[in-house]
């Protein structure tokens, strides 16, 4: 069934600009067209968000906030071990997607660790990446007070899916 949606819904489509008479490839070119110079102004906000994440990293900062933040997050419900996850995920969804399988392969997958990791990578977010998409358009660039906001609710989400990982 799931294999026929994708062509089913380009039918649809194409039906509705039809009957709108809309030329859809002419559409679709305009459309295009517009997301060339939305792509080029991104980059920079991206090339960013991408070396930042990096030298979190390869800097060390990372495991030294993984040191110093685990007994807080423990206190809070998150386990220590998934701390580093908690710290990455508002950087790099693929760097958070390789603790995510570190802690898979330490524990397995069955494990309350590995079901914790499961939900925190599910239910947070890359802060980072969605601000600098979000607002690289924005003729408002006061980014401080949206990504706090973003990080505290991703920090909240994470103890929740904890806190419902112990639960069931």
């Amino acid at each position: 069934m799931s294999k026929y949606f994708i062509p089913v819904l380009f039918l649809i489509i194409i039906a509705t600009s039809l009957i709108k008479k809309v030329k859809p490839y002419d559409a679709f070119i305009s459309g295009a067209k517009s997301a060339i110079p939305f792509a080029v102004n991104l980059f920079p906000y991206l090339a960013c968000i991408f070396i930042l994440t990096e030298l979190f990293e390869v800097s060390g900062l990372s495991n030294y906030l993984t040191k110093i933040l685990s007994p807080i997050f423990n206190f809070l419900g998150i386990p220590k071990e998934l701390t580093k996850l908690v710290l990455i995920k508002p950087f790099s969804g693929s760097g958070a997607l390789a603790v995510l399988s570190d802690v898979y392969e330490a524990y397995g997958v069955d494990s309350y660790l590995s079901r914790c990791a499961s939900a925190i990578y599910g239910s947070s977010e890359t802060v980072f990446y969605v601000a600098s998409v979000y607002f690289a358009n924005a003729k408002t660039k006061k980014l401080f007070k949206p990504i706090i906001i973003s990080l505290i609710a991703s920090l909240c989400s994470s103890i929740m899916a904890c806190l419902i990982c112990k639960i069931l």
